[in-house]
């Protein structure tokens, strides 16, 4: 399975999960030019998807479904609320519901995992090929104990740092957007971030990827140093900083490449 993010942030995030017989999009927050675009980098066209998968209404990330619904009749998959929110096309949709498995393909199964965010009933997937796991987490401003448990363990670990704690708070955001931001229902700042990996890497997790950085409130380098100091001794794979212009790496079992050699890999399974 590969994992690549077409991008991530406030302004619109994608992520293209590949296997030898699927090809999903988890979220699709863009235009229809711009997934085309960004897509085409790996040549790929939009009616080579099999599904998108959204995991809440929000714009920048489920925004662009119903566009893509209409120009290229793509399938998604939502839950009830989500699809109801975004005015997906019914014919076009499937509502699934939290904790069932959706199986792609005979190699990819994909599951929904509830996660608290204010105004919207948002989830986490995990993405499981030939008895390996990958996490795709994102919007959420703490977890639970069953996050906890299927994330655990995952070979691959998408998940946002959203923001620098002193940097919000010492910022120009007025004190109700700061208050929601940093809330149970908001996003996870580095430490909190550092924290969650701290509970579910084990020796099975070789790659980490560091998503949806606040442009305004956080800085890579400061995602990745907080994030580091929690799993110290813990993790000792890659670690990678996804941003807003994308896609950049591509994540496999353990080893990440960048994105313009897989067009190799995609080239191949062609």
């Amino acid at each position: 399975m590969t994992l690549t993010h077409l991008g991530t942030g406030s302004r619109g995030n994608a992520t293209l999960l590949e296997t030898e017989h699927a090809k999903v999009l988890i979220d699709q927050g863009f235009s229809g030019a711009q997934l085309e675009k960004r897509l085409g980098r790996l040549n790929i066209h939009p009616t080579d998807i099999d599904y998108i998968f959204i995991s809440h209404h929000h714009g920048d990330h489920g925004g662009g479904a119903a566009v893509v619904q209409k120009r290229w009749k793509m399938k998604v998959q939502a839950n009830h609320r989500t699809a109801e929110e975004l005015g997906l096309l019914p014919e076009l949709t499937h509502n699934f519901e939290s904790l069932d498995m959706i199986h792609v393909s005979q190699d990819l199964a994909i599951l929904p995992v509830p996660v608290p965010h204010s105004g919207a009933d948002n989830v986490a997937f995990i993405a499981s090929h030939n008895g390996g796991r990958a996490a795709v987490i994102t919007d959420l401003g703490s977890w639970t104990d069953e996050l906890v448990t299927h994330v655990r363990g995952c070979e691959h670990i998408a998940i946002e740092a959203n923001y620098d704690h002193d940097r919000l708070m010492n910022g120009p955001y007025p004190y109700s957007l700061k208050d929601r931001i940093s809330g149970r229902g908001g996003h996870l700042s580095n430490e909190q971030t550092g924290r969650f990996l701290a509970q579910v890497c084990t020796p099975a997790t070789k790659s980490i990827s560091l998503t949806h950085l606040s442009e305004k409130n956080n800085q890579p380098h400061l995602a990745e140093s907080t994030v580091l100091y929690h799993i110290d001794g813990i993790f000792s794979g890659d670690i990678t900083i996804s941003l807003q212009d994308g896609p950049e790496d591509s994540h496999y079992i353990g080893r990440t490449v960048h994105a313009n050699d897989a067009e190799f890999v995609h080239s191949k399974k062609q």
